[in-house]
């Protein structure tokens, strides 16, 4: 989450107006994340998350991300659902931008995720996996390894440079080897691609909600479990691996649907690339995020060590 765009009092209390939610009491801007503006509503009816879509994010693609929300909600998963507007829309327009309102849930973001809650978000995420097999709509993943690569070289070696002196390096040394050992064939299904302990709330070891599914799409569930690890097994940097929290989350997972052995031993290279994917989209954003926004920049380095440790460490991290 992040803010982008400002929106006058005045502005929020006129698109409010156009759900049936009550009136507007506050509105607060929420600087985490990177991607979309957000803000946090009251009105005298509840609490809601407005969401105004800035980057990466096609209009085109909401009917899957929102449908998605109502279809994982309907089916009884933790997720938020789609605010329609009194016309039965699930977003609308505002200056030109796509924006919804989302169900508020309540819970904490954890910021040392424990092994017990670990394994509650494996057992969500493979709730999700599960539900979602009948979700009609589908959408390509266009941040595959081809992706990542290029997207390094719209940061251009300079550029990496002027982040860590030996990321550029690093690239050279990894991403020629993740594009031709990338898995082909294992199972797909709808995944989240984004599930950081800052995307799940918590309340004590049980999770209340997944929230921001805006990178979902049809890829490997391994891979998104993969993503998950990277996530949660690790301290903030990178520079700490924490075990028993990484196998928590696979034993949560599997209580609902066990991983072939072919995803099991796929794990190792998908969590390279699950590192190589947000060093990729982070070192792409330290460069391209103005700075007058209210946004936290993200160290693409955190996952260059995940990177570096997977790679070395090889299928021992997941035996």
């Amino acid at each position: 989450m992040a803010v982008y765009t400002h929106l006058a009092a005045e502005q929020l209390a006129e698109l409010i107006h156009h759900y049936d939610v009550g009136d507007l009491r506050s509105a607060k801007g929420i600087a985490e994340g990177v991607s979309n503006s957000n803000w946090l509503i009251e009105t005298t009816q509840g609490r809601f998350i407005l969401t105004m879509y800035e980057r990466r994010i096609r209009t085109g693609d909401l009917p899957f991300f929102l449908g998605l929300l109502d279809h994982l909600s309907a089916k009884g998963c933790r997720v938020p659902r789609t605010i329609h507007d009194r016309d039965g829309a699930a977003w609308r327009m505002v200056d030109g931008k796509a924006v919804a309102l989302i169900e508020f849930l309540p819970g904490v973001s954890p910021d040392r995720p424990t092994p017990a809650q670990a394994c509650a978000v494996g057992e969500a995420l493979a709730s999700v996996h599960l539900a979602s097999s009948d979700f009609a709509a589908s959408r390509e993943n266009d941040l595959r390894p081809r992706d990542w690569n290029a997207l390094f070289r719209k940061c251009g070696p300079d550029n990496l440079r002027r982040i860590d002196d030996t990321l550029q390096a690093l690239v050279d040394k990894h991403m020629p080897r993740l594009l031709n050992e990338w898995p082909r064939a294992l199972p797909t299904t709808k995944i989240h691609a984004d599930l950081f302990p800052d995307n799940v709330l918590m309340l004590g070891d049980k999770v209340s909600g997944m929230i921001d599914f805006y990178f979902a799409c049809d890829d490997f569930a391994a891979y998104d479990l993969a993503v998950t690890h990277a996530a949660w097994s690790f301290s903030g940097d990178g520079s700490d691996f924490r075990p028993e929290t990484g196998a928590a989350l696979i034993a949560g997972y599997e209580t609902l649907r066990t991983l072939s052995e072919d995803e099991t031993q796929a794990l190792p290279i998908l969590a390279q690339g699950a590192a190589v994917r947000f060093a990729a989209t982070r070192a792409f954003d330290w460069i391209d995020t103005p700075d007058d926004a209210l946004v936290a920049r993200k160290d693409p380095m955190d996952f260059v060590r995940r990177l570096e440790f997977y790679a070395e460490m090889g299928d021992r991290v997941f035996s």
